[in-house]
């Protein structure tokens, strides 16, 4: 199998799992409890908190963990707005996540916010000037990625974060699917909450953090017993989040990834000039996450494409992994001005830093094989 669908999950990190193994078996201990058993735990998640704080240039107070990138995101949406009435504006874009722009419909729904949709280019890119026009007095937050999931548009997040403060707003990041693939240092993006997931960088799936800038209020999602510096109510899953560290730790020295994006642009030539039908989406050069390469293909479902390359035993996916099992067409590419029928035939391949020359040449002639033999269906 070649598993090319690294932005949907990456596989669990060998070491991080090792390093977890102690706190799922004798180091049981609850982090909260005050005997020995507990304070061992404790010390262990504070510990991983300072590795996960240090990994992306925060204070250890600064970090709490979560599930994963979906809660961080409410967190950074709904926590912000009700925790920071300063007016009940946000701006943001069709293309994030689906936890940010459900966070938002709630937002609108149940608190009575106004949201501004920013628009958006064909390659996802959008214009820092329309950020600063849909800005108002009383924005009390802007939410918009780093990366993108779907088509790896990079954004200026840290040019979007100073518009933001200059007119009081807040600003949240999903950093999702940059964390591993660019460096990100909170202090460099000015951002005030920034979320990741731990299952997109080699740790299990269950377990993220949020970072919540010194002075900054948020309102919990979770009320309880107030671990997690009040943040985030529960006991503490100190496994996972020992997992989670030991995970970051493993991706620091890959933080410039020129080999993977060397690949993924002679993958994008080879599919281009070889394979019917097929036409790249998002930008290209510097401006597209290393990890991310996607296209349409017009005429022909991409649905039965993933399944020939199944097939074939390379292993994809048509776009956010959230949104699978449903028919609907990719909200990003609808956002960019795509036509539904051709937003419907997106098909996403997502690399590893270990993904190799010869599984990308194994995978464009499975897609050139799968997309002839979907064509030929419809003849």
């Amino acid at each position: 199998m070649i598993y090319l669908d690294h932005a949907a999950t990456t596989p669990v990190l060998p070491a991080a799992l090792e390093a977890a193994w102690p706190y799922l078996t004798g180091e049981f201990g609850n982090a909260s409890s005050t005997h020995e058993l507990g304070a061992r735990a404790s010390t262990a998640l504070e510990d991983a908190r300072a590795r996960v704080a240090a990994f992306i240039g925060a204070r250890p107070t600064e970090v709490t963990f979560t599930s994963g990138g979906t809660e961080g995101d409410n967190l950074g949406v709904i926590g912000l707005a009700l925790a920071n009435p300063r007016g009940k504006h946000i701006v943001s874009a069709k293309t994030e996540h689906e936890a940010v722009i459900e966070s938002i419909a709630f937002l609108e729904r149940v608190h009575g916010f106004e949201v501004t949709w920013v628009p958006v280019a064909r390659d996802g890119s959008i214009d820092p000037s329309a950020v600063a026009t849909a800005l108002r007095h009383d924005t009390a937050l802007v939410t918009l990625m780093l990366a993108n999931n779907e088509i790896g548009t990079i954004h200026p997040v840290a040019h979007f974060a100073e518009l933001a403060h200059g007119v009081g707003a807040l600003f949240h990041t999903d950093a999702v699917q940059a964390i591993g693939w660019m460096p990100v240092n909170v202090g460099d993006l000015g951002v005030d909450a920034l979320s990741f997931s731990g299952h997109k960088m080699g740790a299990p799936k269950g377990v993220g953090a949020y970072y919540l800038r010194s002075g900054v209020a948020v309102e919990p999602l979770l009320h309880g017993g107030g671990q997690e510096f009040d943040v985030r109510s529960g006991t503490e899953n100190v496994a996972w989040a020992v997992a989670l560290a030991t995970a970051a730790g493993a991706l620091e020295p890959q933080v410039e990834p020129e080999s993977t994006r060397a690949l993924r642009d002679a993958f994008i030539t080879k599919v281009l000039a070889t394979v019917p039908r097929a036409a790249l989406t998002g930008p290209t050069g510097d401006m597209r996450s290393p990890a991310i390469a996607s296209f349409v293909f017009a005429g022909i479902s991409g649905e039965a494409v993933l399944l020939q390359l199944e097939e074939h035993g390379v292993v994809v996916s048509s776009g956010s992994a959230c949104a699978a099992g449903r028919d609907d067409p990719s909200h990003v590419l609808l956002a960019c001005g795509y036509a539904p029928e051709l937003a419907q035939t997106s098909v996403r391949f997502s690399l590893s830093h270990h993904t190799t020359a010869e599984e990308l040449e194994r995978a464009t002639e499975a897609l050139r094989a799968s997309v002839e033999a979907v064509s030929s269906l419809g003849r």
